[in-house]
C-alpha cells in the first residue's frame, strides 16, 4: 500500500511536470516501470527535437547550459542505453550509459537519490572506484562515472561518462528523482 501511495504521488507530480520532494524510498512496481519506460520514450523524442540527433556514440553526451534552473530529474532508458536530465520541464542534457549486464540487471521504477559522494569505493566489488556516486537504493545501485563499452556491462549501476557524471553531481541533490525504464 505504501509503494502504491508513493507511486501515485510521483505519478501525479510528473503529470504536472513538477516533482514534489519525494519520500526517500524507491518504487519498483510494474506500474512504475511502465511509467518510467514511457518517460524514457518521451525523453528520446525530446532529445531528437532539442538536439537534432537520434543517437550518440558510447561515452558521448550533450549538455545545454542555457536551460534554466528548474528542479532536476533524471530519466534512464535501459533499452536505448541513454540517460536524460531535465530541469523543470525542459531537457537539459543527454548521455550514453552502461547499465547492468544480464544476471546483474539494473532495477526499473522510481528512485530518489538517497546519498551522494564525490568519491566512493564499492564494498561489494573489490573496492572498485565509483566517482560522483549517487546512490539509488540500499543494495548498491547508483549513478556514477565508469567505463562505457556501448552495452550493458555493470553490476547493476548506471555508469555515466566521467565529465557528465561530474556535471550531473553538481545539479542533483538528495531526493532528486531518477526514473529508470526498460
Amino acid at each position: 500500500m505504501r509503494k502504491l501511495a508513493l507511486a501515485l504521488a510521483v505519478t501525479g507530480s510528473l503529470a504536472l511536470s513538477t516533482i514534489a520532494t519525494p519520500a526517500l524510498a524507491w518504487v519498483e512496481t510494474p506500474e512504475a516501470t511502465a511509467e518510467a519506460t514511457d518517460a524514457a520514450d518521451a525523453a528520446h523524442a525530446d532529445m531528437v527535437a532539442t538536439f537534432g540527433v537520434d543517437r550518440l556514440m558510447p561515452g558521448h553526451y550533450l549538455w545545454d547550459d542555457e536551460v534554466g534552473t528548474g528542479d532536476p530529474r533524471v530519466i534512464v532508458s535501459l533499452s536505448n542505453q541513454m540517460a536524460y536530465l531535465y530541469r523543470g520541464d525542459r531537457l537539459a542534457a543527454v548521455t550514453t550509459i552502461s547499465s547492468g549486464k544480464p544476471g546483474k540487471d539494473t532495477p526499473t521504477g522510481y528512485f530518489p537519490i538517497l546519498e551522494k559522494k564525490p568519491m566512493h569505493r564499492s564494498v561489494k566489488y573489490d573496492n572498485a572506484p565509483m566517482p560522483h556516486m549517487q546512490r539509488l537504493d540500499n543494495y548498491g545501485i547508483a549513478l556514477h562515472a565508469g567505463m562505457l563499452p556501448g552495452r550493458p556491462a555493470s553490476h547493476g549501476c548506471v555508469r555515466l561518462p566521467a565529465k557528465f557524471a561530474a556535471k550531473l553531481f553538481t545539479v542533483t541533490k538528495v531526493g532528486t528523482l531518477v526514473l529508470i525504464g526498460s
